[in-house]
Formats: C-alpha cells, structure tokens, sequence
C-alpha cells in the first residue's frame, strides 16, 4: 500500500499539481494532505481548514485517487464526511488521548470508513493498541495501523525514533492488523527517508505512508521532509522487497536447524540468568542483616562499565550491553527491595 501526498493542503494548485503528477509516476493508493494540522508552536503554519476538502475531494473525482487526511475531533468527522471520504488517520498527539480517541470512533461509526492510527508520540505500545480497540470494539473491519517513530528524548539524526520492536511487537499481539510505515516523519529529512522505507520492507510491513509536494521547497510546512514526486518513483524503484516464505525444502532445514541452536542457547541464557538471580537475592539477605542500601552505585558503574567494555571487545554494540545489564540490575533491585520489605 501506498499513500502519498503533502504534508499540508496549502492551495488548490498545490494539491491537484502534486496529485496529477504522483497518479502518473507512482499511482498511489490514497493522496494525502493535511487539513488541520496541530503544530506544536501557535504561530506557525496550522492548515487551510474546511476548503481544503474541496480540493481534495477534486482529487478524488477527477483523478479517481482515494483521499485521506488526519481527523482530531468528531466535528472533522463530519465535515470530510461531507466531502466524500472513506478513509482517515489519526495522529499520533490524539492516540495519546483515549478521549478523544473515543470520541472520533464513535463520531464515525456506522460510515464505513478505513481507519489508520499512528502510533502515540511517546513508546506505549498500550496506548497504541488501545486506540485500536476502540475501533474494533465499535464495529470497524478496516483498520491499519501507522508507524511513525517516537519523540526522541535526546538530539539524534532523525526527527523520530523508528523503535522497530514497538511495531514488532504490535504485530504479535495484533496479528490481523496492518502495519505500514511513516518514513518521512520518522526521517524528518529526505536524506534518510529510503533507509528508513528499507528498513520497514524488511520487517514485511504492508506499506509506506510518504509525504511528497509538487514543490517541497517552498512548502508552508515540514518542508525538508517531502520528497517530490520524481523522488518517490526513484525510492519506490530501489526499494527491494523481501519474501516471508521461500519454497525451497533445503533452505527451511537449515533454517529450521539454526533455529533450534538458538532454542538451546535461549534456554541456556535462562538458567544462567535464573543461576544470578539466586546470588543477587543472597546478597540481599546479607545487606539486609547487616542494614546495608540496596543500591550500590559506584558497584553498579563498574558492572555497567566493564561489561560494555567485554561485549564491545566480543563485537556486540555497548548499547545492546548496557540495555541488558540495566534491565537485569533493575530487576536485582527490586527483588533486593521486596526481601527487604520495600515497597
């Protein structure tokens, strides 16, 4: 699936120019465009409202291009309603919101519509499932999720953290939803935005959302993120799309036999870890006869320390080892602090 589009309708022009020249190059499945669009900053470019519908719904009965937009409240229910939609998204601000949330899919029921819910801005992948749930719980056949990074807490190269496993992890517990992926929000540049399409082929997700405008340069909003048409078709054409399944009876016994060394190495990692967490409960015992802190910090810097240093010299990243250690010390802790009696 494919669904492409500016980021913002800025003109009439703007939306059927971008439109024409996307059904000639890469035939979209929906064209996208913002409407109201919740800026973070007051001052800033925030939509052209309820006359953009019009254009868009131009776009869809004379160039036969289903159209979609972001919907935050039940009143824009209504009004793209009004204009001819079967489709929408909600943004990832409003999934942070169960409220409002509730409020659009009960303002839509009943109008067979195809709903698509990003992911909120924050890693909660209840949130996310909720926001669903919500929809499925009122009746709704159609619906795909979107994911589109995470606000990043710290200064990165991308304007959002892509967080792969919160999307994996969706797939598991929701395995008859669709998952496509926002690249371009993720990317925040269109330097980064194929890597970032690559990447979510290679997790066999359903599709891409990707902003692109006739013009990006002068667009109004998010302008170093849309790609123009011309560039979609050439990430389109490099994107190579991997299968799940090979039938080749080879190939899956030796799948098949690497997957069952890491069965073993798996329950192996277990039993040592099980093996810690018998000797960090009787040192415990031990801190607590003798009203010793559960919590050692300079201990813990040096772990934490030599342990990355270890695990880069055998070739894993420091990052995976200290996400490792630092789940296992948390959980040390906490089975220190329940001996003790602290809750």
């Amino acid at each position: 699936m494919l669904i492409c589009g500016p980021c913002s309708a800025e003109s009439e022009e703007q939306v059927l120019e971008t439109a024409r020249q996307l059904k000639e190059l890469v035939a979209p499945d929906y064209f996208r465009a913002g409407i109201w669009k919740p800026r973070t900053r007051p001052n800033s470019f925030e939509g052209v409202g309820e006359k953009g519908l019009a254009w868009m719904q131009r776009v869809q009965d004379e160039l036969n291009i289903p159209v979609i937009t972001e919907v935050a409240n039940a009143s824009h229910i209504e009004k793209i309603t009004k204009y001819g939609f079967s489709a929408f998204w909600i943004g990832a601000r409003t999934v942070a919101n169960p409220f409002s949330v509730q409020e659009i899919a009960e303002a839509a029921k009943g109008g067979k519509f195809k709903v698509f819910v990003k992911n909120p801005t924050n890693p909660d992948i209840d949130l996310w499932c909720g926001a669903i749930e919500r929809f499925k719980k009122l009746g709704f056949n159609e619906i795909i999720a979107i994911s589109r990074g995470f606000y990043p807490f710290a200064e990165t190269k991308l304007r959002n953290l892509p967080c792969w496993e919160i999307p994996i992890e969706l797939a598991r517990r929701m395995p008859d939803i669709k998952i496509i992926c926002d690249p371009s929000h993720i990317a925040g540049d269109t330097k980064y935005i194929a890597e970032i399409a690559q990447q979510a082929m290679d997790l066999n997700m359903a599709g891409l959302m990707i902003e692109s405008h006739c013009c990006p340069h002068n667009a109004l909003s998010d302008k170093q993120q849309q790609l123009d048409p011309t560039n979609v078709k050439q990430l389109l054409n490099s994107l190579k799309i991997k299968s799940s399944y090979v039938n080749d009876h080879n190939f899956e016994i030796e799948l098949e036999m690497l997957r069952n060394k890491i069965d073993v190495l798996d329950y192996q990692l277990l039993d040592i870890l099980k093996q810690r967490f018998a000797i960090t409960n009787e040192i415990g015992e031990i801190k607590k006869v003798h009203n010793v802190a559960v919590l050692q910090i300079e201990r813990w810097k040096k772990v934490l320390e030599s342990r990355s240093e270890y695990g880069e010299r055998l070739g894993l990243s420091r990052e995976l080892v200290a996400a490792l250690f630092s789940d296992i010390h948390k959980e040390s802790i906490k089975e220190q602090s329940d001996d003790l009696n602290i809750r």
